[in-house]
């Protein structure tokens, strides 16, 4: 992601000259309009509202803005500009979800994933389940930088076992995606990792060291609550967990020798490799000990007869860039589609979904109109700990009305990236409130895009999972708490002419 921020200063101090000439009303019209879009989308289409009507309700509502603009006399190619300038800020992001698909597609067919699992279904008992799913979930999220990815492959297994244990779905749920959602947070791998630093003005690698000082006691936090939590499960005994050890060691070569890409990805990420780097050669040598450890995976991908050169490029291939699933004949592994991966065409929902985004945030940037609300909000926030108090409750707002967690990034990040500026405060402050409020608090929300695939996977509704995920209630609190005390609060350092 660039290093510098969306919108360069001079288009700022324009775009606030234009705020002074559309009203509050006015420059709430396309929110109300998309919102209203957003919801009804999530009404009809249900989970599935991320696979094209979520994306046109952007391109309607920046249409509507356009046509404020239009009446407020702001010229069309200033508006197009806008939007090609969003557009090219997020570019680093979209080739990241890319290779993230890749990434997943690979370490499947791998074996690298159904290994974490192997081990993972070894290594529990009942007393520690909570508090180990929460650990298994952290490192596999880490190492993927996808809460979705991590939900939809160990995620689905630790529901299995935590039922057979006779835990409560929802406080499985929670500590699946508490941990899902750290990784989801501090891997530079993250899609939104790099977007909130982008929308800050930052770099990713400040990002993360900085939002640390807040995630690290929350997660700890988390896992002390699931520990306690634990001992009141301590007599019950895990069951049927062999058939599923036995399903994955049949389908898959098992070896600890798979452990060595994703150390390797982790090792490029602390020596602050490129995350496209990182992914990429992480992608890479996937496909290398495909060819190695799972010939016989890579046949039923690729459909051929005998294992060939041709085979074993065509089954990386189609593990790379489109969608595979491994049957292992269990059940329950198959019937929740344990072994699947979307690939690289599985992200195009989600970037066809930023890019739309992009046109609406760059049309109201253009005309004013975040300028405007952020002015009128900003009115509000006298102090520091108001202006955080704000832009919290901003995300929030975004995650449970515009029901993406994209759209609760881009817009506050937009919104109050001046305002931070204006503080003297370093713009890590904000991409940090922007990850502990934003990111989180997606799967609060059962109409939020997030809220609907996680309830769907993990097959808990958000009702019964929101009072357990405790990780991603405390985040948003955390941050308030070290604004509030002025704990970690980094001033802006200006550099002498």
């Amino acid at each position: 992601m660039p290093d510098k921020p969306l919108f360069p200063e001079s288009q700022f101090l324009d775009q606030q000259q234009k705020s002074k000439h559309i009203r509050f009303y006015e420059a709430l019209i396309p929110i109300i309009v998309l919102v209203a879009l957003l919801a009804y989308n999530v009404f009809i289409y249900g989970d599935d509202a991320t696979g094209g009507p979520n994306q046109f309700a952007l391109i309607f509502a920046g249409v509507v803005a356009a046509l404020i603009g239009f009446k407020k006399k702001i010229p069309y190619n200033d508006m197009l500009e806008a939007v090609v300038d969003n557009v090219k800020s997020t570019g680093s992001a979209i080739f990241i979800l890319l290779l993230v698909g890749a990434l997943a597609g690979t370490w499947l067919a791998s074996g690298i994933i159904p290994t974490m699992i192997f081990y993972g279904l070894k290594i529990l008992n009942p007393t520690f389940f909570l508090a180990a799913a929460l650990i298994i979930c952290c490192i596999i999220s880490l190492a993927t930088g996808s809460s979705w990815t991590t939900t939809a492959t160990i995620g689905i297994a630790l529901m299995g076992i935590g039922k057979a244990l006779g835990l409560p779905m929802g406080m499985i749920a929670g500590a699946v995606l508490s941990g899902a959602y750290f990784g989801d947070k501090m891997s530079p791998l993250s899609d939104t990792t790099n977007l909130a630093p982008a929308m800050a003005g930052t770099d990713v690698f400040t990002h993360v060291k900085y939002m640390a000082y807040t995630t690290i006691p929350s997660i700890v936090i988390t896992l002390i609550i699931f520990i306690v939590l634990g001992f009141q499960f301590s007599g019950n005994e895990i069951q049927d967990t062999s058939a599923l050890v036995d399903s994955i060691q049949n389908t898959f070569t098992v070896s600890p020798l798979l452990f060595i890409v994703p150390a390797v990805v982790i090792f490029m990420i602390v020596k602050k490799a490129k995350p496209l780097s990182a992914l990429f050669v992480g992608t890479i040598l996937a496909g290398i000990f495909a060819v190695i450890f799972q010939p016989e995976v890579l046949l039923k991908i690729s459909g051929a007869e005998n294992f060939s050169l041709n085979a074993a490029y065509k089954g990386v291939m189609n593990a790379i860039t489109n969608g595979i699933f491994i049957p292992s004949g269990n059940e329950i592994l198959d019937k929740n589609e344990l072994f699947s991966s979307g690939g690289m065409s599985g992200m195009l929902s989600t970037i066809w979904l930023i890019l739309c985004a992009m046109f609406f945030g760059g049309v109201m940037q253009e005309i004013g109109a975040l300028q405007k609300i952020s002015h009128t909000l900003l009115t509000y926030a006298k102090s520091t700990f108001g202006l955080f108090a704000s832009t919290t409750a901003t995300c929030i707002f975004f995650n449970g009305t515009a029901s993406d967690q994209y759209l609760a990034i881009v817009v506050p990040g937009k919104m109050y990236q001046k305002a931070f500026e204006d503080k003297g405060l370093a713009p890590e402050n904000l991409s940090r409130t922007l990850e502990d409020s934003g990111t989180v608090t997606s799967i609060l929300f059962p109409w939020n895009t997030g809220g609907a695939y996680q309830s769907k996977t993990l097959g808990v509704a958000t009702g019964e999972y929101v009072w357990f995920a405790f990780f991603n209630i405390i985040s948003p609190i955390m941050t308030l708490i070290f604004a509030y005390f002025n704990i970690k609060i980094r001033k802006l350092v200006k550099k002498d002419s």
